[in-house]
């Protein structure tokens, strides 16, 4: 017969385990609270200020023409058999070629890797994707199919439907995200990784529960876990926050950088228009704080971690503390006048440092 006093720690292990639960969803819908409270404020004080321009938005029906500019890729579409889901990429470099894969952030789309589809056509078959819910890729209907798991399977299938078994994958913010759990959970995949401005997702999960500056930062994960609102806030002002978070002096791409043209954002006008097209995209992160935390962590091939010291979203603090999650060759490179949009901001700088480690690598290898 066991002792009484035999199950108290574990009686006492499960209720820890069930306060810090408590605690840490108290924290997940107290802050998505507290920034929808902030939004309705702003929306308020829009109103107030401009009330026939608050709610006026508009679909663009053409495409601007550089999202056909055919120096950039061909426009194809594969659809995942197990998913039934059709997914849209633009291509570039001839097919035989080794794979280059190409995960683009929020809000974004295959657009953003226009710089690096042409720089690496050469030596690479460079697909650059719409991932699950984004522009010209099929949209589920239902958030759940926007968990993890079913995104980080998808870059698994897309890679098989290619005809591929390997690639050199990268990614950037919320690809960024995706591209390290690929390369957890499938390393024989992942010759090579690199990711731009996100950290390995053990430290950010770790690190925006310890820094309230960067709980801050990433107020919007909260935010995005309302139904419907945050859309409407995106359409606002004929999508005004769009714009802002590439052109704006906190958020966007600095002087110093490549700007985005009139017409690029047009392009990225025109995807975000569209009926529905910002739901898909929420609904990524609607699922993330049911996905973490992680229980396997290691990296093992070797990767390259780029990040732009004036994120306006991540603190460059967790680019180092990413270095002993990577049981192999790591290195990080900080541009200091750079911003979270980093691969359109300082593209000449980006694909010379991919090409370096690309190379670096392979002739580590060879010896």
């Amino acid at each position: 017969m066991a002792r009484p006093g035999a199950t108290c720690p574990q009686s006492v292990r499960r209720v820890l385990m069930a306060a810090r639960a408590l605690f840490f969803w108290a924290l997940v819908y107290g802050y998505c609270g507290l920034c929808a409270f902030l939004a309705a404020l702003r929306l308020l004080w829009s109103i107030s200020r401009r009330p026939g321009e608050t709610f006026r938005w508009a679909v663009r029906e053409n495409p601007p023409a550089c999202l056909n500019d055919p120096s950039q890729g061909t426009h194809c579409y594969v659809r995942i058999k197990d998913s039934g889901l059709r997914f849209h990429y633009v291509a570039a470099g001839e097919r035989g070629k080794p794979l280059m894969l190409l995960l683009h952030g929020f809000p974004e789309f295959w657009y953003s890797w226009r710089h690096q589809l042409r720089e690496f056509k050469s030596e690479y078959r460079v697909v650059a994707l719409d991932l699950r819910g984004y522009g010209e890729t099929d949209a589920p209907s239902h958030k759940e199919n926007y968990k993890l798991d079913c995104l980080v399977t998808d870059i698994k299938d897309i890679l098989e439907s290619l005809g591929y078994n390997k690639c050199v994958l990268i990614g950037h913010d919320w690809g960024g995200m995706i591209a390290w759990l690929v390369a957890i959970c499938y390393p024989e995949m992942v010759t090579k990784l690199i990711v731009v401005n996100f950290p390995h997702p053990s430290v950010f999960t770790e690190y925006i529960l310890r820094h309230p500056s960067q709980l801050i930062k990433s107020g919007y994960y909260f935010f995005f876990q309302m139904p419907w609102f945050p859309e409407f806030m995106f359409t606002v002002n004929d999508f005004k926050v769009l714009k802002s978070l590439f052109t704006s002096q906190a958020t966007g791409i600095g002087r110093k950088g490549c700007r985005l043209t009139t017409e690029d954002i047009e392009a990225y006008l025109y995807v975000f228009s569209q009926p529905g097209a910002l739901t898909g995209p929420i609904n990524h992160y609607r699922n993330l704080f049911s996905c973490l935390p992680l229980q396997h962590h290691e990296v093992v091939m070797p990767t390259l971690l780029l990040w732009g010291e004036r994120d306006a979203f991540m603190e460059v603090e967790m680019a180092e503390i990413t270095r002993i999650y990577v049981k192999n060759h790591f290195r990080l490179t900080i541009l200091s006048e750079a911003s979270h949009w980093l691969q359109q901001d300082q593209p000449d700088i980006v694909n010379k440092l991919i090409w370096t480690f690309l190379k670096e690598e392979t002739k580590r290898k060879r010896e």
